[in-house]
């Protein structure tokens, strides 16, 4: 992996941008270019180039990787050592990023049942819209006191700082995985299963309902997968790995050809939601993927009336693609002043008002 240390050239980038108030479209692979709304800022921070493991030890369970390093390249030498990120990360293209991939918070479908990406976090280096060089957290898993200011940069698009060096948890890799499949005659029987099961010890590592099929991937040793999978009953899926790899990249026939692709966070618990659409349940429930023409009002007052949260994922309604409360945005805006006091940073990408 060929590594490359760009602090000094982005601080100064950064500088000059503080002197100048330019605003700043920060870029690593782009894969990620659809999510959010579309920043303002036209200047450009390329962050690629700025790649490499800066520490790992295996037996310690923490990676320390610069941001622009690629998500395949990090994927592998965790692969290569028999570990992996717990929170199944998509990339979306083969140019994705660590630093693109946490500034977005995307998880993949082991995420209920091992952790999310803001939990893998443990420390990052960042440069705020001061143009100051900030470290957060540090590289070994303990209880600190106090907010755990890295782990605001998960998912803030950017907006807080332009990541450097970020300090990972990493996980064993199991040591079997089955994906068991149950053909069902409806979304409702599959919710019931679904939280029938998440209440029992079964060894889950991702459970979706594509809305014919019931897909269950089992993880751990080998004895006890292969027991869980007989008593659950159902079928053994030999393509279960391709499933699973097609549903974290989007790649399924569902997510193809959606105007609008709505993901619906959620209590699992929440019977089907009254919208038009087609539906994908992953998460155990907790996240529903949506494919509607709806107007974004309909969906939004409907979710938030169940204490839900929507977001318009992909397509064309991106002009009112998520909502926060005015309390919630008051906070966002506070914490989007502290660390960016110019607002140079990704402009209007979270959303107009920051």
């Amino acid at each position: 992996m060929l590594e490359q240390d760009l602090t000094p050239d982005l601080l100064a980038q950064v500088q000059q941008a503080v002197h100048t108030r330019t605003h700043l479209k920060i870029v690593g692979g782009n894969s990620k270019s659809f999510y959010g709304t579309p920043t303002s800022a036209t200047a450009l921070l390329e962050v690629s180039g700025h790649r490499g493991i800066v520490s790992y030890e295996p037996s310690e369970l923490v990676v320390k990787v610069r941001a622009g390093t690629r998500l395949t390249d990090l994927t592998q030498l965790l692969t290569d050592h028999g570990q992996m990120l717990a929170f199944e990360p998509p990339g979306f293209a083969s140019e994705a990023t660590i630093g693109g991939t946490i500034a977005c918070g995307f998880s993949g479908p082991r995420r209920p049942f091992a952790g999310s990406a803001r939990d893998s976090v443990l420390g990052c280096t960042l440069i705020n819209g001061n143009a100051e060089c900030l470290a957060f957290g540090g590289q070994v898993m303990k209880n600190v006191a106090g907010f755990d200011v890295s782990r605001l940069m998960v998912g803030a698009l950017g907006q807080l700082g332009v990541l450097l060096d970020i300090s990972l948890r990493v996980v064993p890799m199991p040591e079997a995985e089955i994906t068991v499949t149950r053909t069902l005659s409806s979304a409702h029987q599959a919710l019931e299963l679904m939280q029938q099961w998440q209440r029992e010890p079964w060894p889950f590592s991702a459970l979706v309902y594509d809305g014919n099929k019931l897909m269950m991937r089992l993880s751990g040793a080998e004895t006890a997968v292969h027991s869980a999978a007989s008593q659950l009953g159902g079928d053994i899926d030999l393509n279960g790995d391709l499933f699973w790899r097609q549903l974290r990249e989007q790649q399924l026939d569902f997510f193809r050809d959606a105007e609008n692709l709505w993901r619906i966070s959620i209590a699992p618990a929440t019977p089907l939601l009254d919208i038009e659409g087609e539906w994908l349940l992953d998460w155990g429930g907790a996240q529903r993927w949506l494919k509607s023409p709806v107007y974004s009002e309909h969906i939004h007052q409907t979710v938030a009336a169940l204490n839900g949260h929507a977001v318009c994922f992909r397509g064309s309604d991106k002009t009112d693609w998520l909502r926060l409360e005015p309390g919630l945005m008051n906070v966002h805006k506070k914490i989007r002043q502290a660390f960016d006091p110019y607002r140079l940073l990704n402009p209007h990408r979270f959303s107009p008002e920051l």
